[in-house]
């Protein structure tokens, strides 16, 4: 929307807004809950009155937008709208949560204070972000429409990100991809999901997003002409037998294009299910499994099916509630297509997740109980038991959101659900957190195998336990679902407490028999003297026989010598008042290139960034890491230390040469690699550090390391390259 200037215009265009808000939630209201939203849009206008966006537009129209989403794309109710009106008047107006209770009650208040950033000074190394996503998963467990707003609030921020400076929209796309898609993902909203992938592409990798959009919108009146011939012969015969449905054909995102591109390692022509076709049928729920089936029989009838592409999400829901039926069946061009055959009810859950899923809950037509509502209880046990740093507990969390899952029954026929790649150990934690710190193996399937044996969907799993085991460290090499993994590192820092306990009254014990007080001066020297930075890890050592307490000898605590100082993980680095620099208001940007020795760069060999990238700099002990804003580890370092990147560019460079890997496919023939040499050497005049030719059945795929000046340098090489005779496909990797 364009920015407003005009007072009258400005405020036409807040109430056209509001009224929209009102007619959209209209079918969900009853009671006072129209004033209710009232009274509180008119505290957000006053709240926000003299605020602005970073586009210049009224704040107002922010908390109006998330309202919107709340209500028309995740399906959420009253109190979730007058929480996303207020989201955000504790955070920056006067107004404090206990005004926001006596006003609105405690429901809001309690959500409003999950969506309320925590506002302190951090330490460096510890991540101000993680201790904020914490903070939100701890109100999840209460209340998850804390959740659902926050996403209806980053979907909105993403969706305006363009006047945001770029280190901000590399910050806040990055923690969108890291944490809020895969949310978005478990709790069944996949159309906000896609968006969000979508829209992070687009701020970190706007080259190729572009390049594919126009290669979908290219591809669409085919696509369209496509589907219709595809879907007729479906669709006669579905009406033949009476049913009442809406067949839908649509893209994949931009995002899962690119995706399944750089996994399968093809091109967007090779990508064979550019779009999937939707069944969607209006039966009622005791019928729908029948009804599902009888259609994929009738989809059978007139395309072969791939045997191995044929997903029953009808008979077991994935844990977010999502129930489909998956088949990919070949058309009459040749085409792979995807069809996808779900009920109405099915529908609905998989647009709006959990908010849907609520609502035929109390229908009566939900399972008894969801997948969801379990991964919500083991959020909750999980929020409850972890006292690890908020960085590791981010991790954890964050890998059991994107993953698959991997269907195990008990000895007596229960179906566990764990995430795939999840191990006998993980299933024994599952079943009790007793039996998991007991186990010492399983019997899988009537066969005996170790903690570590990796499960498979439809075994049955009986596991062996003795009182005698104790958990090691070595356990967390065996465990992905972070129930395991939380369980075993709150038994090792118990035991590892109690051990040091046992290492504190060995020192006073040494300590009484050397004559020596016991008191902060001595531990400190005899911490200096192990280079060891707290009492605990070093009472811990002392106690499993890693230090001999009979070497801690009267001299160490000599009072003539002076007292060694401690070491300390926090020291100032060199080139933090420089760092500083580049951060102030009008502040520049880090330009790599520069003769300057004021700061300490390097180029991360990760993504091996080259002049003509986008780039940011990161922050570490050591200096400044330079990474492509694309590199897969980009989004981790953004999205949990946002407070440690520089933004840098390249300067007119520099007659440096920078490494940069090409891959080569195409079909083999005498003379090729010759062809493609010669280019590199003599007309592009580049240095090859490496090249890698492996040739089979008469097709040839290559690796090749040169050494370039900049982006367009190897823009150009990769034109003259794809222009080979035989070559196929002419791609940049990160070497």
């Amino acid at each position: 929307m364009p920015t407003l200037i005009d007072p009258e215009i400005e405020r036409n265009e807040i109430l056209r807004q509001y009224r929209r808000l009102l007619r959209t939630a209209k079918p969900y209201l009853s009671g006072n809950d129209a004033k209710l939203i009232k009274k509180a849009f008119n505290t957000s206008l006053e709240a926000h009155k003299d605020m602005r966006r970073k586009s210049g537009e009224p704040y107002i129209l922010h908390p109006l937008a998330v309202a919107q989403i709340a209500v028309e794309e995740i399906g959420l109710g009253t109190t979730s709208i007058v929480s996303a009106l207020l989201h955000d008047v504790v955070e920056d107006t006067p107004w404090e949560i206990a005004d926001v209770e006596r006003e609105f009650g405690p429901k809001v208040a309690r959500i409003i204070d999950g969506l309320t950033k925590i506002s302190g000074v951090f330490e460096y190394g510890t991540s101000e972000q993680a201790e904020n996503f914490r903070k939100m998963l701890l109100t999840l467990s209460e209340d998850v429409r804390v959740i659902l707003i926050k996403l209806a609030d980053r979907l909105h921020n993403m969706r305006t990100l363009d006047s945001m400076p770029r280190h901000k929209q590399l910050k806040i796309a990055s923690e969108t991809i890291y944490l809020y898609a895969p949310l978005a993902h478990r709790l069944g909203l996949y159309a906000i999901k896609t968006e969000l992938e979508d829209l992070y592409l687009k701020y970190t990798d706007t080259e190729v997003y572009q390049e594919l959009v126009n290669k979908v919108r290219q591809s669409r009146s085919a696509r369209n002409r496509f589907i219709k011939d595809f879907v007729t012969p479906i669709d006669e015969e579905l009406q033949a037998q009476g049913f009442q449905f809406e067949v839908k054909g649509r893209p994949k995102s931009i995002y899962s294009i690119l995706r399944k591109m750089r996994k399968q390692n093809v091109t967007f022509d090779e990508v064979y299910d550019l779009f999937a076709i939707r069944v969607i049928l209006d039966v009622p729920p005791e019928q729908e499994k029948a009804a599902c089936w009888q259609v994929y029989s009738i989809v059978t009838d007139f395309y072969q099916p791939n045997p191995d592409r044929l997903r029953d999400w009808v008979s077991t829901p994935k844990a977010n509630g999502y129930e489909s039926l998956h088949t990919t069946v070949m058309s009459r061009t040749g085409q792979w297509v995807e069809v996808q055959i779900r009920s109405r009810r099915m529908d609905d859950i998989a647009e709006k997740g959990y908010a849907a899923h609520w609502k035929y809950k109390d229908a009566g037509t939900a399972q008894p109980e969801s997948g969801l509502e379990a991964w919500i209880a083991k959020v909750r046990e999980m929020l409850e038991t972890n006292n690890s740093s908020a960085l590791e507990f981010m991790d954890e969390f964050r890998q059991n959101l994107f993953v698959k899952e991997v269907y195990v029954f008990t000895p007596k026929g229960k179906l566990i659900i764990l995430p795939e790649r999840s191990t006998a150990l993980d299933f024994a934690f599952e079943i009790h957190t007793h039996i998991g710190l007991q186990c010492l193996g399983a019997k899988v399937n009537q066969k005996l195998e170790p903690l570590s044996y990796q499960l498979r969907n439809g075994d049955q799993v009986e596991i062996i336990t003795s009182q005698k085991q104790r958990p090691t460290e070595e356990w967390l090499q065996y465990v992905i679902s972070s129930k395991a993994r939380s369980k075993i590192k709150e038994f090792l820092r118990d035991d590892k407490r109690s051990k040091a306990e046992d290492g504190r009254f060995l020192v006073e014990k040494r300590l009484q028999l050397l004559g020596v007080e016991y008191n902060q001066e001595n531990l400190n020297r005899l911490l200096a003297h192990y280079n060891i930075y707290n009492l605990q890890d070093f009472f811990y050592r002392l106690a499993i026989g890693q230090i001999d307490g009979r070497e801690i000898k009267e001299h160490l605590f000599d009072p003539a010598t002076p007292a060694p100082r401690l070491p300390s993980p926090l020291e100032p680095r060199p080139f933090d008042h420089e760092v500083q620099k580049i951060r102030g208001v009008n502040a520049n940007m880090l330009l790599i290139g520069e003769k300057t020795d004021k700061f300490d760069y390097t180029i991360a060999p990760c993504c091996n960034p080259i002049p003509g990238d986008d780039v940011f700099g990161f922050e570490t002990e050591e200096g400044i890491v330079i990474h492509r804003t694309s590199c897969p580890k980009a989004v981790e370092l953004m999205s949990n230390y946002g407070n440690r990147i520089v933004r840098a560019k390249w300067t007119e460079q520099l007659e440096l040469a920078f490494l940069a890997g090409i891959r080569i496919k195409g079909s083999d023939r005498v003379g090729l690699v010759n062809d493609v040499t010669r280019i590199i050497s003599n007309s592009l005049k580049v240095n090859m550090r490496s090249i890698t030719v492996d040739s089979n059945d008469g097709m040839f795929e290559g690796q090749i390391v040169v050494f370039v000046h900049d982006t367009t340098h190897l823009h150009k090489l990769i034109q003259r390259l794809s222009k080979v005779d035989g070559v196929l496909l002419v791609e940049r990797f990160d070497t």
